[in-house]
């Protein structure tokens, strides 16, 4: 059952993932090449000018590359300590004497209640990376 679940998150955070990387990463990753290019078509610049350039040129990406990063750890930290809290209740439940095939259902049911409320935060999550993102490209 909680394989289930796992999966059921991972697919949903893929498909976010592969939706971000398409409409909003792929253009920055397109602006930082042409920008590095236009830095090493300056024949007057240094080699140490045009390598600051270049750098200044993968910033942005780099930020948006850390936000995904960022957003994503927190997303699976939420999850995992929600996760924890099932199995320290079930782990209770079993100290306190109840029946282990009670207890795997309690632990399914609260694992499921879990997946399902971060499954709500996914579309937030990728609305508000969205619009950070945008802001980052500017």
């Amino acid at each position: 059952m909680a394989e289930l679940q796992q999966l059921r998150v991972q697919e949903a955070v893929e498909s976010m993932v592969k939706s971000l990387e398409r409409e909003n990463i792929r253009k920055m990753q397109g602006l930082m090449f042409r920008c590095s290019a236009s830095c090493c078509e300056d024949s007057q610049a240094s080699m140490k000018q045009v390598h600051q350039c270049i750098e200044r040129c993968h910033v942005p990406l780099a930020q948006a590359q850390a936000l995904v990063t960022s957003e994503l750890e927190k997303f699976q930290d939420r999850l995992a300590r929600c996760t924890m809290h099932c199995n320290d209740k079930a782990k209770d439940s079993i100290d306190a004497g109840s029946k282990e095939l009670q207890v795997k259902q309690q632990l399914d049911s609260c694992v499921t209640k879990c997946v399902d409320d971060h499954m709500h935060l996914i579309p937030t999550m990728t609305k508000k990376m969205k619009e950070a993102l945008l802001s980052i490209g500017k």
